[in-house]
């Protein structure tokens, strides 16, 4: 039987950093998946670190949005219509947290995350050799209405108050930083404190490197064979079995295959969402993320390309992909910008594990010595794996937490 201090469950950009965090600490850890890391959810993203989040997506407040997404018109968002016996409470309480005070509240207790998400990056891509992966240009979104300007700002005013770094622009300010963009917005604002990276899953990769150049090891096992082993837990192996004195559920949305059979039920909800990859026409190019605020889509310079991501997918984890938001919007981005040929035949899809508060669970597992628990970090698993890693570690280890993890604790729950 193998031994170690920590198993951490799931490898993606939110397992890794949480491992790589525990091994710095001088901790002995196994990292467990059935995958390579960085293959799963966080593969798909529009590479953003996003310390400059104020307010999570939010329910439509418009009876208009609603019924566009009711009808299947709106390119935001889908749903399966087979979804909604479950996810319907899932969707009321995501309502009730998206009133104006609610996401005031929100922002607030997430502040101290996002705050630390770009210098907790930059930390570990420096020791991870994988700073080529970083650009600093910001994050560039626009509005097509006057309506959709103007309700964001409530959020333009709590920016201003945590004294983050933005520029209004017009179209003719934003041809000046993206010249290959058209006209076809009316406002736009710059977030010049976020910052990108070309290739997320190499970037989880490197974290990984790293973690094993400090002695952490991979192991591919299936995490729901997670079990208690007196004070213990135990993973079961095709070496064996993996005894460790704590264990971290960092799954993303397979959470509760582990957590239901400890009693652990949680209000998590998934949101899928889809990318594909498209070659510029021409000389075109983008120099940073672009949303398009309207129509809930992103453009992002990668090294496979631009990479075009949806919004979000009210559906089943495991259902068939149904990636029908391209059609709605692949007018409106070529339009905005010059898309050629996709790159690939299928597009990719991933499941964003969401709470209805829009803060994700890190700490103790409730009534489970020894559990631990990092996940539903819902869009910005990218941006606070490695905050989250750090504020993990340092509660697993006995040392002061950067900011106070309470906010983000599942007893708010229970």
């Amino acid at each position: 039987m193998a031994r170690t201090d920590v198993a951490v469950l799931g490898a993606g950009i939110v397992g890794v950093s949480i491992a790589l965090q525990l091994a710095k600490r001088g901790l002995a850890v196994a990292l467990v998946d059935k995958r390579a890391p960085g293959e799963e959810t966080s593969f798909g993203n529009a590479g953003v670190i996003e310390g400059n989040t104020v307010f999570p997506p939010a329910f439509p407040a418009s009876f208009r949005g609603l019924l566009k997404v009711a009808l299947k018109r709106a390119p935001e968002a889908n749903y399966h219509l087979s979804s909604l016996p479950w996810a319907a409470p899932w969707l009321l309480a995501f309502r009730a947290a998206s009133r104006p005070e609610r996401l005031i509240e929100t922002a607030r207790v997430m502040r101290p995350l996002y705050a630390r998400a770009l210098a907790e990056h930059e930390a570990l891509m420096g020791e991870s050799g994988a700073l080529r992966y970083l650009r600093k240009e910001g994050w560039l979104k626009l509005y097509r209405s006057e309506a959709s300007f103007k309700a964001i700002a409530p959020e333009l005013d709590l920016a201003r108050e945590f004294g983050l770094s933005f520029r209004m622009l017009d179209t003719d300010g934003v041809r000046e930083l993206e010249p290959w963009l058209a006209p076809v917005f009316r406002h736009a604002v710059l977030w010049s404190g976020a910052a990108n990276v070309t290739n997320p899953l190499a970037l989880t990769q490197a974290y990984a490197a790293r973690f094993r150049a400090l002695g952490g090891t991979l192991i591919e096992a299936d995490a729901r064979t997670l079990a208690r082993a007196g004070v213990r837990w135990q993973v079961e192996t095709a070496e064996g079995a993996l005894d460790a004195d704590a264990a971290v559920i960092a799954l993303g949305p397979w959470a509760p295959d582990v957590l239901q059979k400890f009693g652990i039920r949680l209000p998590l909800g998934i949101k899928r969402g889809y990318h594909l990859h498209f070659r510029a026409r021409g000389n075109a190019a983008l120099g940073r993320p672009v949303g398009d605020i309207d129509n809930g889509y992103a453009l992002a310079p990668m090294e496979q390309g631009i990479r075009l991501t949806t919004g979000a997918e009210i559906a089943a984890r495991d259902a068939k992909p149904t990636p029908v938001q391209f059609a709605r919007l692949m007018l409106d981005a070529r339009a905005l910008f010059p898309l050629g040929e996709a790159i690939e035949s299928t597009p990719w899809m991933g499941s964003r594990p969401c709470f209805t508060d829009s803060r994700p669970v890190i700490g103790r597992a409730p009534g489970q010595p020894g559990l631990w628990l990092a996940f539903g970090h819902a869009h910005w698993g990218l941006t606070l794996g490695p905050a989250t890693g750090r504020l993990l570690a340092e509660m697993m280890t006995g040392a002061t937490p950067f900011c106070d993890p309470a906010p983000y604790g599942a007893e708010r729950f229970l």
